[in-house]
């Protein structure tokens, strides 16, 4: 959960501005795109195997190098 104190003096933007970039950095955003939608978890491990061949790929590649 993101709490925000919001400062004296502080404008409305700039409060606005401060949580959206928390909001931001813990994730919160990203993990209600990715719960917009049910995935099967099928598709789930999908995902991961193929972020991880991926991942090995870049890997190999910057060994080779």
């Amino acid at each position: 959960m993101v709490k925000l104190v919001v400062r004296d003096r502080e404008s409305i933007q700039e409060a606005v501005r401060r949580f959206r970039k928390l909001v931001e950095r813990s994730g919160i955003k990203k993990e209600m795109r990715r719960r917009e939608y049910y995935e099967k978890p099928s598709e789930t491990k999908r995902r991961n195997r193929l972020r991880a061949e991926r991942r090995g790929r870049h890997t190999r590649l910057l060994k080779t190098q």
